[in-house]
């Protein structure tokens, strides 16, 4: 690639990241046109939905909220203990849980802001190491607070890190979360300027893992580096109207384990950055 080109495409992603909604250039949105609206949540993908814990009374939640996000952090080291299926209920609430719908079936209020309250986003997950859970990958039902197994492939692990671009530190975790985005949802009401409004909306989500992956002592790493194409296949999306889009991993930690955690930023040291 050219210094032209690199240059161009520079260009391009900064005028993609500005905002530019309020010029008149006579467009209309499917919501403005009163075109119907897509369905609030994806439907289930199989017949074995399984019921996640709505007790969170058990976990040792840290309730003091400056000491949540001072101790916020990225972790990429996991001891390998199996998270329980009240912890990876707690996780799934905190990011994408319904409290409520908006009308008759307008929007879903959730645990987390979306523009337009479109919460174009679906949940999947490489389960490896929950208690009680089939290794495999699962997809998460926010109406019902449930999760359905969509499929156990051969090597979950050897999956784990190529769907992260070799980030192989990921497969010692005990899950695995992917995004992808159903784009119409957001297209609707937003249109042409619906794509940079999800890139916002899908920080969202992320913040709301650390900080409760934090507050119940769990680390996690969030992860823009994806292999989408290779995510879509497993998982099942068509790559077009619904893709992979971000991905975040989940594990238990030692503070035991912080001069491991160093090991990844050894490339300050030895460029004396």
């Amino acid at each position: 690639m050219d210094p032209e080109e690199i240059r161009e495409r520079l260009r391009r992603g900064r005028d993609f990241l500005r905002p530019d909604m309020d010029e008149d250039t006579g467009y209309v949105s499917d919501q403005q046109l009163k075109k119907p609206q897509p369905p609030l949540t994806k439907a289930a993908m199989t017949d074995t939905a399984i019921d996640l814990p709505k007790d969170f009374s058990s976990l040792p939640v840290n309730h003091d909220f400056l000491n949540v996000i001072n101790s916020r952090a990225s972790h990429r080291v996991y001891t390998k203990e199996p998270m329980s299926l009240t912890e990876l209920s707690y996780i799934l609430w905190c990011t994408q849980g319904v409290k409520e719908i908006r009308g008759r079936s307008y929007a879903t209020l959730r645990t987390v802001p979306c523009g337009g309250a479109r919460h174009e986003f679906e949940t999947y997950m490489a389960v490896m190491n929950v208690t009680g859970l089939t290794p495999g990958i699962y997809h998460y039902l926010p109406m019902t607070q449930q999760i359905e197994l969509l499929s156990e492939p051969r090597d979950l692990k050897t999956f784990a890190g190529e769907s992260l671009l070799g980030q192989n530190w990921a497969a010692r975790a005990d899950v695995i979360f992917y995004y992808s985005v159903v784009n119409y949802r957001a297209e609707w009401r937003y249109g042409i300027h619906a794509h940079r409004i999800i890139l916002i909306d899908a920080g969202h989500i992320t913040e709301n893992l650390y900080l409760a992956a934090t507050s119940i002592g769990m680390g996690s790493c969030a992860i823009g580096a994806v292999n989408g194409r290779l995510c879509d296949e497993v998982i099942g999306l068509d790559g077009e109207e619904e893709f992979t889009i971000y991905a975040h991993v989940l594990g238990k930690t030692d503070t035991a384990d912080r001069e491991k955690e160093q090991v990844f930023y050894a490339f300050v040291k030895e460029q004396n950055l």
